[in-house]
């Protein structure tokens, strides 16, 4: 009899699984349920940077990533303005990513209005140039040499927040969010060659190779993928925002593809048994 329920589970038909673990992924990002994240210290650093700093001070927030990679750093980027605002600090903005030039601007504009933050005073989009490492080196010099306007056509001399801004030096730090090889472009350039204070926020994937970097202080901080920006919207008393159910709902569906790797293991030598005898 045993033998022949361990038959029926191995006759289940895949798309039921598929079923079971839509429905289990889906259901968090609902329902919160909030699953512990523990805070790491390389994501720590960043928000202790960012908390540290005076009112008015500006923060560059490079956003270099497209549609395809939206899911892990779209919110993080959104953690680190939303901090800033916060912080009543000013966020200057890049986008060398073409495929998210407006995706960018869009997620801007959302947190902007979220705290009643002025384009121009509070926050400025430069947008995006080709050449990205022409474009790092020139702003090493004077921000206008590859932007004389912004985003929108304005000059920057007419914007009250570049009032005296010239290049990195005038800047108090840059946390980049990437998901390109790009991140290795700030490093060389921006904190290798100038000396800007940098920490970036990249997918997943791409974490691991940049802890070198952090550990010999070439960037101060690291957030890696969606468990990165979870922490972040943590430290900022968010926790219900997105990337944490979106961490909800990746914890849950792991631990059903697991309940089920192993159910189909047993299955599998229950059955081998049977047809032995």
């Amino acid at each position: 009899m045993a033998v022949s329920f361990w038959q029926k589970v191995m006759d289940i038909d895949r798309r039921w699984i598929y079923l079971v673990i839509g429905i289990v992924t889906f259901v968090p990002i609902l329902w919160y349920i909030g699953m512990p994240v523990k805070v790491t210290p390389e994501v720590k650093a960043v928000f202790d940077k960012i908390e540290s700093l005076p009112p008015g001070s500006i923060v560059m927030v490079p956003m270099e990533f497209d549609p395809a990679t939206a899911a892990e750093l779209e919110p993080m980027a959104k953690a680190v303005v939303r901090h800033c605002f916060a912080r009543n600090l000013k966020v200057m903005t890049t986008a060398f990513m073409i495929d998210g030039v407006v995706l960018v601007e869009r997620d801007l504009a959302l947190v902007a209005a979220e705290y009643g933050k002025e384009y121009g005073k509070d926050y400025v989009y430069l947008g995006y140039k080709p050449y990205m490492q022409i474009v790092l080196l020139n702003m090493g010099e004077n921000f206008r040499k590859p932007f004389p306007r912004d985003y929108y056509g304005k000059k920057l001399d007419d914007l009250p927040m570049m009032q005296g801004v010239n290049n990195y030096s005038n800047i108090s730090c840059i946390v980049g969010i990437n998901a390109t090889s790009g991140a290795d472009y700030w490093i060389n350039y921006a904190s290798g060659r100038y000396g800007a204070q940098l920490a970036l926020g990249v997918t997943a994937v791409m974490a691991t190779d940049y802890y070198a970097f952090l550990q010999s202080g070439q960037i101060f901080g690291l957030m890696g993928g969606l468990k990165g920006a979870a922490e972040y919207e943590k430290l900022i008393g968010r926790p219900k925002d997105v990337a944490n159910r979106s961490m909800d709902a990746v914890s849950v569906a792991h631990v059903f593809i697991i309940l089920f790797i192993v159910i189909g293991n047993i299955a599998f030598f229950a059955t081998g048994r049977q047809k032995k005898v």
